[in-house]
């Protein structure tokens, strides 16, 4: 089995506002092998993006804070590293791209500079491995890219560079954080294929975060579905597509428009996620569930196995 060397186990990251306490990230665990792409799925405000800032240790100051779980990397349990610690382990051995590249480079410095403090170091050897690295996200004339400012470039080159940053130390774990939602389809297919090359080249895992199941399926090896804080199912790609056996998995698949058969109305899912200051006592998709029965409001169920790799959290699972 190839090694894993990303370990999420148990995460719980929670907002504390003036009254109660908010669980956005409510018991989150997944592996990620060397080598992989797993897409990690939901609709927005489910806790992906949180999940990522978590295991990165990127939480606003004063805002969330992660009050229980480990984060495994390459045997390291990267929530008991101080500050410092994480400053040299982020952007070496884990990176991040953030989902909007106009928020991620500073509109001040141009991006050679930008390339440059990720990197580290001055001279020559700094520059040639600065303009390598945009060479390698296929960025044309970087020589000259390397004096310019974000607003010159287009928002398809700036996530290149965003891309050219975030891998510019190598590392062996990479968090795309919706990467392809700011660019039109054309770039995205681009962008999409630039990822599983390096992926090929440098056999690095990446976490991909998206909400579009056409993504996950061409972009990833297993998925992770998310709902209201918490992975409701997981499993490899073609499996999960195939067999979805939870039913907010099944929803979002039958919510994707069909290319043939007959035209008809597209699925939707009924009502709202629910308040993350409000969880119900049971499973956190019931409420919209046109399968639920009376034991699905008592009690959260737990993780069952429907297949080789592939387990779903839904009461209806329960072996006969």
């Amino acid at each position: 089995m190839t090694e894993i060397v990303l370990d999420v186990r148990d995460l719980h990251t929670h907002f504390f506002p003036r009254r109660g306490v908010l669980k956005a990230v409510d018991g989150v665990s997944f592996s990620l092998r060397q080598g992989e792409i797993l897409g990690l799925v939901g609709e927005s405000g489910c806790g992906k993006s949180l999940t990522a800032l978590s295991i990165m240790r990127l939480l606003p100051r004063g805002g969330a804070r992660t009050v229980q779980g480990e984060v495994w990397l390459n045997g390291e349990n990267l929530l008991t590293k101080t500050p410092r610690e994480m400053r040299r382990i982020r952007g070496r051995a884990i990176s991040m791209i953030l989902q909007d590249p106009q928020t991620s480079l500073n509109p001040v410095f141009t991006i050679g500079e930008q390339l440059r403090e990720a990197i580290g170091g001055r001279g020559d050897e700094v520059m040639r491995t600065a303009i390598a690295a945009l060479r390698r996200v296929d960025i044309a004339a970087p020589e000259q890219r390397m004096s310019q400012y974000p607003h010159q470039m287009s928002g398809g080159m700036k996530q290149r560079v965003v891309g050219a940053i975030a891998m510019s130390g190598h590392p062996g774990v990479l968090i795309a954080d919706e990467p392809t939602t700011a660019l039109d389809v054309t770039i995205q297919l681009q962008y999409l294929k630039l990822l599983q090359r390096l992926r090929r080249e440098t056999q690095m895992a990446i976490l991909f975060i998206t909400h579009d199941f056409g993504v996950v399926a061409r972009m990833c090896d297993r998925v992770a579905v998310m709902y209201a804080g918490r992975i409701v199912e997981c499993g490899a790609v073609r499996d999960v597509f195939d067999n979805p056996s939870h039913p907010y998995t099944q929803a979002l698949i039958a919510s994707v428009p069909k290319m043939t058969g007959p035209i008809g109305r597209l699925h939707t899912i009924e009502g709202q996620p629910p308040s993350l200051a409000d969880l119900p006592a049971g499973c956190r998709f019931a409420p919209r569930c046109p399968l639920v029965e009376q034991r699905c409001r008592e009690a959260y169920p737990d993780s069952f196995v429907t297949g080789p790799d592939h387990t779903a959290d839904c009461w209806r699972l329960t072996p006969a």
